[in-house]
């Protein structure tokens, strides 16, 4: 009976461990698929800039020639 018991707890104490890594993994994963929202708004910053700054060389080449 002793030793049932201590399989028991060896199961138990495996699952619990598989469990923990498990939702480690989830987390790590969830990170990976959801952008930060300050990156984001960074991101887009930087494109709103790059996109101005290419029309007003368009523009400035286009009245110089």
């Amino acid at each position: 009976m002793q030793s049932e018991g201590l399989t028991s707890d060896w199961v138990r104490e495996d699952l619990s461990e598989y469990v923990a890594h498990l939702q480690l993994h989830m987390a790590l994963q969830a990170r990976n698929l959801v952008p930060s929202l300050t990156q984001t708004v960074v991101d887009s910053r930087e494109q709103l800039l790059q996109q101005t700054q290419a029309t007003i060389e368009k523009l400035a080449s286009r009245q110089i020639l």
